[in-house]
């Protein structure tokens, strides 16, 4: 499942429409996420069309990887962006503890649904 690689970003603003090609989503899916986790766009063109900057890319970053790819409910990814501290992008340096970290806690989950 696609991120949006921030480093790779080079423009100021990006368009619903581009957002949603990077992650392959809907950009229905985008819209009810800004209302759903209540975060403003910034800016908008005369047309009212959203334009995203690389701050508002990273929170729906984060938004994308709880949801779509750790699989949490939306109230449990809300919950997940207030109490946890900031989540490593994907090309930090400690990459390879991240996911064995995580690996780990989704290892503990696994193990209390079988008991």
């Amino acid at each position: 499942m696609p991120l949006i690689d921030i480093q790779q970003l080079s423009k100021m603003y990006y368009s619903i429409g581009e957002v949603a090609e990077f992650l392959d989503v809907n950009t229905s899916l985008l819209r009810f996420w800004e209302k759903e986790f209540q975060f403003e766009i910034s800016k908008k063109n005369k047309k009212g069309n959203r334009l995203f900057t690389v701050k508002e890319l990273e929170k729906i970053n984060k938004i994308y990887q709880l949801v779509k790819i750790e699989g949490y409910t939306l109230d449990g990814a809300k919950k997940a962006l207030k109490s946890k501290e900031p989540r490593p992008v994907a090309n930090s340096e400690n990459n390879v503890e991240v996911v064995i970290s995580r690996l780990e806690a989704i290892k503990i989950k696994l193990l209390s649904f079988k008991n």
